[in-house]
């Protein structure tokens, strides 16, 4: 038996104790020349994360090792080993909740989220299927056609999975929903990420309750699983309460669904993981992930005591998920799982342009800020962009101005026009409506023609237009707009940069979904490590508690 009640001052490999009393009931056994007292060796014992970790003293130093093994403690005054410390591995299956990993059929849990317009391209969804990592496409703002396309591509690629596909609230136009709904469901689409929803829609009850119904076993069996992101209590509440019965009835009598589906659908949540979204890119309220968090865990207890569900829901963390610290962090709060957002947004795979990924690559935690967002433009509700080689945020705000102080287009001053004409639209606004009236005609003529008899819907109109392209021409790489690109980000970007800077992924031709999402879960695995190493009394330098990204780790 050891007792450890001293503080050791004479290393020089950067490790010593500092701790009260602490007894051992166990030793170490096994050869010394497996011990590494070297920072390099050290660091390279710590990393190895499927290997028990042994902190021995051995002389009056202190060295690390994976080998030998532990044994009843033998009481020896004459011993020159003491056992210190002793972890045992570290899976990264272990790091969040397992039932998010076989509910999904995935190796981790973790999750890269939907960035509109293509941007989780099918490239991005693929490549992480293919390693069992999940991944959303990012399918708001496509038409039905594109997203058609991307759902037949993503289903010849991955078969068996897993993949899901993203469904964005439009509240002012409700039929988008419905196309989109109406496509995973006519290609057994099993899993949707729901976004930027401010309240349910009779959509996605359709989705959750068309995939219900009984197996061999007399249990519920849920095919179309649903994972909302959420940024407030009162939206939450909603998907983690069965689905509406009004809604539910609306459903049967239109022939959507069977009494026995709306009766299912009435004991089980609406979605199976609520996403927490704190301070994202995009549709965001900005939010502080260590205040919210809790907040919606403790809210899914309240309501798991009241339901009593055979499955609780799980909350993930999303908002800021950049390093192995953000990551630790969020499990430590009680995540089941994590996701990812503009960090893969510079990724070799995401469907931005090269000159987008430069300057996301380039990005500072301070580079961001809000915006009007083109779908709801209308409402006032804003999302989170890039601010840093764009000037598109201080374009869309003035925009915005301008809708909320005049009622039309005619009553803008002559020389506020002739400023929009040339140095945001470069077009005349006639020429801008014309082109707008031309797509109305084809996909939305019921908004045509309010917008006809309506001058302020004109103008919101013609404004979106503007912000609607914006992100297109990020996409496309529109040469001539670059200064107008609207690229999507928080400040987690800012934070991936600081993180991987000097290492390889600081180019954004070196940056891939899939290496990214491996040196997240390896680094927080390793954090972890050290931080139990920590609390049990061993004060490490800086040079053992930083996990940098290496193509080397990756290979171990």
């Amino acid at each position: 038996m050891k007792t450890i009640d001293a503080v050791l001052s004479n290393q020089h490999n950067g490790l010593s104790l500092s701790a009260p009393s602490f007894t051992f009931y166990q030793t170490w056994k096994g050869s010394l020349d497996c011990v590494s007292f070297a920072p390099e060796t050290i660091k390279e014992k710590l990393l190895n994360l499927t290997q028990p970790c042994y902190v021995i003293q051995v002389n009056g130093k202190i060295g690390v090792t994976n080998e030998g093994y532990l044994s009843p403690s033998e009481h020896n005054p004459h011993s020159q080993i003491d056992l210190l410390m002793a972890l045992p591995p570290v899976q990264l299956q272990q790091l969040g909740d397992t039932n998010f990993l076989s509910f999904h059929n995935v190796k981790y849990a973790y999750l890269t989220g939907a960035m509109a317009g293509g941007i989780a391209s099918e490239d991005m969804v693929i490549a992480l299927g293919k390693e069992r990592i999940l991944s959303s496409f990012g399918a708001g703002g496509l038409p039905p056609e594109r997203l058609e396309a991307a759902i037949q591509k993503i289903q010849q690629a991955l078969p068996l999975g897993p993949y899901a596909f993203n469904l964005i609230h439009s509240p002012n136009e409700p039929a988008i929903e419905r196309r989109a709904v109406d496509l995973y469901l006519k290609y057994g689409v099993r899993t949707i990420e729901a976004s930027a929803f401010l309240d349910l829609t009779l959509n996605i009850v359709y989705y959750r309750a068309a995939g219900l119904s009984i197996n061999s076993a007399n249990e519920i069996e849920i095919k179309n699983k649903i994972i909302a992101k959420i940024s407030r209590r009162e939206v939450a509440t909603k998907f983690m309460q069965p689905a509406p019965t009004k809604m539910l009835q609306e459903l049967v009598s239109q022939g959507l669904i069977t009494e026995l589906q709306a009766n299912l659908a009435a004991t089980i949540p609406l979605a199976d993981d609520i996403t927490v979204e704190a301070d994202s890119g995009g549709h965001t309220d900005n939010r502080p992930l260590v205040c919210l968090l809790p907040s919606i865990i403790a809210l899914r207890d309240e309501i798991q005591a009241k339901y009593q569900y055979a499955k609780p829901i799980r909350i993930g963390a999303a908002g800021g998920i950049a390093t192995p610290e953000s990551v630790l962090a969020a499990f430590m709060m009680g995540a089941a799982y994590i996701v990812t957002g503009s960090i893969n947004q510079s990724c070799v795979e995401s469907g931005s342009c090269d000159h987008t990924k430069q300057l996301l690559a380039q990005a500072e935690m301070a580079d961001v800020m809000m915006a009007p967002a083109a779908d709801m433009f209308e409402m006032g509700v804003k999302l989170q962009v890039l601010k840093r080689g764009t000037m598109f945020p201080l374009r869309a705000q003035k925009l915005y101005e301008i809708y909320r102080n005049y009622n039309s287009i005619d009553e803008i001053p002559i020389a506020e026009k002739e400023k929009l004409e040339k140095q945001v639209f470069r077009k005349t606004l006639g020429e801008i409506w014309e082109e707008t009236a031309t797509y109305l005609s084809q996909k939305n003529p019921e908004k045509l023609g309010k917008a006809v008899n309506n001058p302020k819907l004109k103008m919101a109109l013609i404004f979106r237009w503007y912000l609607g392209l914006s992100s297109r021409w990020s996409n496309t790489g529109e040469t001539s707009r670059q200064v107008d690109y609207q690229i999507w980000c928080g400040p987690a970007m800012g934070s991936f940069n600081d993180w991987v800077r000097g290492s390889y992924l600081a180019e954004a031709n070196n940056r891939r979904v899939v290496d990214i999402a491996n040196h997240l879960m390896i680094g927080t695995a390793f954090l972890y490590r050290i931080q139990s190493l920590r609390i049990q009394g061993l004060q490490l330098s800086d040079y053992y508690t930083q996990y940098y990204p290496t193509r080397s780790t990756l290979q171990v």
